[in-house]
């Protein structure tokens, strides 16, 4: 059927073009990643691979989809979710047309209309059988960008939605036909928790959050440090006490005790994606909320390219990373990318002539030849004890996830007086404010100076999508204004016509985002601010100096970003505050 080989449903023309050991995956992977994977083997971009996907299968490639919404009843929603298809609307109203056509108007179409359907591959026979179990009405289909049809189906039967519908419908998943239990609540629920946390996994999130609500349980992803809602069935509060039971035991927590914080861990699998997930539940006035921090230590690792320095700055950094001594620390608020920061220098330096070790709470990052360590406070392995134990291991280059007391910031700065090179965190605004927070910790300020060669602040601002950003011109009056806001001189709006800001796409999700990327603050101490500091002057004294010794504060590098094409100055000013000026 629809030319597709009698075999598969890889198109024939398309299937003669490839290898066994190239065919064999593709029919192996799921609907949705066989277009990805076939572009691969094809050396082909994604939409042409898709057009041809169509071509070969006699049917059209649907663009802009828009969810249709009288049809989306018709179907059960673990069929949509197991074939990754969609009723779509197909065409709008012509100008002359006498009214609107009925896939338009919000009301039940007849047996006779047709049934636009998106999938992100072309449907089998068993497939097309399914659907006319449940609809009568003549069944079009059309390809599509297999990420906005998942998006469509997300949003409008919410996620996991196949897993925990009542199993009345007659229809069986093609992978569970001869499992018996999984129509049983126990296993629904199992079911439907490894589709959100999956689900995050796609979605590139750094943490989940169950909130029972009155009436609702609320699910949210953070996804490029922004928390997003995320679609969820309607008769979910019913499975409730289930899933929170469920995420405890996962957790190997206590299931009975529900009046006090618990922490646990979950070691999960996602394909080919192993996660360390850290849980935390507290109790609320409804139920216990629950939140979960994602935790991939196989990821792919960040370069000083790919964190969005520039070269001046990388030239900075890495003058200072080749100090035998000393102590380099980045800052930020929690999330702002710090420990990935610390993660690419170090691997910038790793040599086999070099003994690094960390200490790290928690380990997000494997690093090939680092000796990483776990802090656990629970049995007394803080990170003040942890490094006292280090320096007795002969390192050379000690990375301490974060100093968060006298204790750890002392011992840190004597290591790096005793010929370590050390690297950490701080939670502080600015560069120049490190400086002054060692101090209020009760450092004298003459180790201060003796120790810091180097201070990064950084923030992390979410990237334009590249295939859809789009320059528009600019109201310069309003960018005058924007730019004095951020400290930035307001003629320099005279010389900018266009900025590029975000459209949305079916890449994006809509949001017109992609990934995010670093904006940073490097406060190299001199002469002068050794002086500041030995007087113990106020932070805003010492950014004065830094800044007249050319420092470049944040709003400057996220202006470049800005300007570069990489971002919006709605990010810049969502991530600084006014006061930082």
């Amino acid at each position: 059927m629809l030319g597709t080989s009698p075999d598969s449903t890889l198109p024939a023309s398309l299937a003669s073009r490839l290898s066994d050991e190239q065919r064999q995956p593709i029919l192996e992977a799921s609907r949705g990643q066989r277009v990805k994977l076939l572009a691969a083997a094809l050396s082909l971009s994604e939409p042409d691979t898709l057009n041809a996907v169509a071509a070969a299968a006699g049917l059209d490639t649907a663009h802009n989809l828009e969810a249709d919404g009288p049809s989306l009843s018709l179907l059960p929603a673990r069929l949509v979710h197991d074939y990754q298809l969609v009723p779509i609307v197909h065409g709008k109203p012509a100008s002359d047309a006498s009214g609107p056509q009925p896939s338009t108007l919000n009301s039940q179409p007849s047996a006779s209309d047709p049934l636009h359907l998106a999938t992100a591959w072309p449907p089998d026979a068993i497939m097309v059988d399914w659907i006319r179990t449940f609809t009568p009405r003549p069944v079009v289909w059309h390809l599509g960008v297999a990420e906005k049809i998942h998006q469509l189906i997300l949003q409008h039967f919410g996620v996991g939605s196949g897993s925990l519908e009542d199993s009345d419908d007659g229809y069986v998943a093609p992978e569970a036909a001869q499992q018996a239990d999984d129509v049983d609540e126990e296993a629904a629920v199992v079911r439907f928790v490894t589709d959100v946390i999956s689900q995050a996994v796609a979605d590139e999130a750094t943490d989940i959050h169950f909130e029972p609500q009155e009436g609702r349980l609320q699910i949210r992803y953070r996804v490029d440090g922004l928390l997003v809602a995320v679609p969820v069935p309607d008769n979910l509060l019913r499975f409730q006490d289930a899933i929170i039971s469920r995420l405890k035991i996962m957790a190997k927590m206590n299931i009975s005790e529900k009046r006090l914080p618990q922490d646990g861990r979950i070691n999960f699998r996602a394909g080919a994606t192993v996660l360390d997930i850290r849980v935390s539940t507290v109790p609320t006035i409804y139920a216990e909320s629950i939140s979960l921090r994602l935790l991939n230590q196989k990821k792919e690792a960040y370069t000083m390219d790919r964190l969005g320095m520039s070269k001046h700055e990388q030239e900075q950094i890495n003058h200072i990373l080749e100090y035998p001594h000393g102590i380099i620390l980045v800052t930020g608020p929690t999330g702002s990318g710090k420990s990935t920061s610390l993660n690419a220098f170090l691997r910038k330096i790793n040599s086999p002539d070099l003994r690094i070790i960390t200490i790290e709470d928690p380990i997000e990052y494997e690093v090939p030849g680092v000796n990483q360590m776990q802090v656990r406070s629970e049995i007394g392995l803080t990170f003040a004890s942890a490094l006292r134990h280090v320096l007795r291991q002969d390192p050379d280059v000690i990375m301490v996830g974060e100093i968060r007391d006298k204790d750890t910031a002392e011992i840190a700065i004597r290591a790096s007086l005793t010929g370590h090179l050390v690297f950490s965190t701080l939670h502080t605004n600015d560069a120049p404010g490190a400086l002054t927070r060692l101090i209020d910790m009760g450092i004298e300020p003459f180790l201060v100076t003796s120790a810091i060669e180097l201070v990064i602040a950084q923030r992390l601002v979410r990237r334009l999508c590249p295939d859809c950003a789009a320059p528009e011109p600019v109201n310069k009056l309003k960018l005058r204004d924007t730019l004095a806001v951020l400290g930035i001189d307001p003629a320099e709006a005279d010389l900018i016509n266009a900025l590029k800001q975000p459209v949305g796409c079916d890449r994006c999700r809509g949001t017109g985002y992609r990934g995010r990327i670093g904006i940073f603050e490097i406060l190299k101490p001199n002469d002068e601010l050794h002086d500041l500091v030995i007087k113990r002057e106020s932070t805003r004294t010492l950014t004065q100096s830094a800044r007249k010794h050319g420092m470049r504060p944040l709003q400057v590098s996220g202006w470049e970003k800005v300007q570069a094409g990489h971002t919006t100055l709605d990010e810049v000013l969502r991530v600084i505050t006014v006061t930082e000026k």
